[in-house]
């Protein structure tokens, strides 16, 4: 089958995707279906959490042929995914859409580790599916306050290198540190990313701006440029550059204007920050 628009998968060699060139026996209707269902709902996840596109279109190629059928057409597009199964000469085709974007490696890794388990036999499509409905429901490895300590931490470390002082580095710390307490709040009510990024970078920027208003610091342009770091959509632009060099032209290019797009909330949102404080220069 020859790509559109880089989104439809190349056929992969047996050997590529780990089967031999024994027939398997052609799967009953409510089989194809549950297949189709649980390599649809782990291209979700993978979708959802921020892998790029070569890579759900294996592990779902993988999670299909592995679990018995003959061939899977993988469609994924920015916000869903579609996935045909093909068996004996049956077919279903089955859409999910994908609402929410975030990253989460630890669920990356865990469907990567169970395609794996499934492709060497070692489980069967109704413990495939107990083991889909854990990895959903798995809470985040830290609490939002060591989350939310850390990347202050991690932003303060950049306000040294970038040549800040005591004083800044501490303003960093703590402005950085409640910017992600707010960011986390606003993407629990599921507010808009955008606004989201720009709420964020507006009170990181407010704090921060502190060591221009006062007396406080003598590189008060370093917190300002530091605090907002943790915002920097490196995942989107990452995955953009990969999905563009390998051909999948749609969702290269949607994630590079999303990462677009929030570096814009991020100059906005700071900006607005900067006049409200009477801040000037960067």
């Amino acid at each position: 089958m020859c790509k559109d628009e880089g989104e439809i998968t190349v056929p992969m060699t047996n050997k590529l995707q780990g089967n031999d060139d024994t027939p398997k026996p052609p799967l009953s209707r409510e089989a194809l279906r549950d297949v189709n269902d649980l390599a649809l709902w782990a291209g979700q996840m993978l979708l959802q959490n921020g892998a790029e596109t070569a890579r759900i279109e294996e592990t779902v190629h993988r999670i299909g042929t592995a679990l018995g059928c003959d061939w899977l057409d993988i469609l994924v597009s920015p916000n869903g995914l579609l996935v045909t199964t093909n068996s004996g000469g049956e077919f279903r085709t089955r859409l999910r859409r994908v609402v929410h974007i975030g990253v989460d490696m630890a669920v990356l890794d865990e469907i990567s580790t169970l395609s794996h388990r499934i492709d060497r036999a070692q489980l069967t499509r109704f413990e495939v599916r107990a083991e889909l409905e854990r990895i959903e429901g798995m809470k985040r490895n830290y609490n939002r306050w060591l989350v939310a300590f850390t990347v202050g931490l991690a932003c303060a470390a950049f306000c040294q290198l970038a040549g800040g002082d005591t004083a800044a580095t501490i303003i960093t710390l703590i402005a950085s540190g409640v910017a992600m307490i707010v960011r986390q709040e606003l993407t629990r009510h599921q507010f808009n990313l955008i606004l989201t990024v720009g709420g964020t970078a507006f009170v990181a920027g407010l704090i921060a701006s502190i060591a221009s208003v006062f007396p406080v610091s003598e590189t008060p342009t370093a917190a300002l440029a530091s605090a907002v770091l943790l915002l920097v959509p490196g995942v989107p632009l990452i995955n953009a550059a990969e999905d563009l060099i390998k051909g999948h032209m749609v969702t290269g290019i949607v994630r590079g204007v999303t990462g677009v797009l929030i570096s814009l909330g991020i100059a906005l949102g700071l900006l607005l920050a900067m006049r409200l404080m009477g801040v000037s220069g960067l």
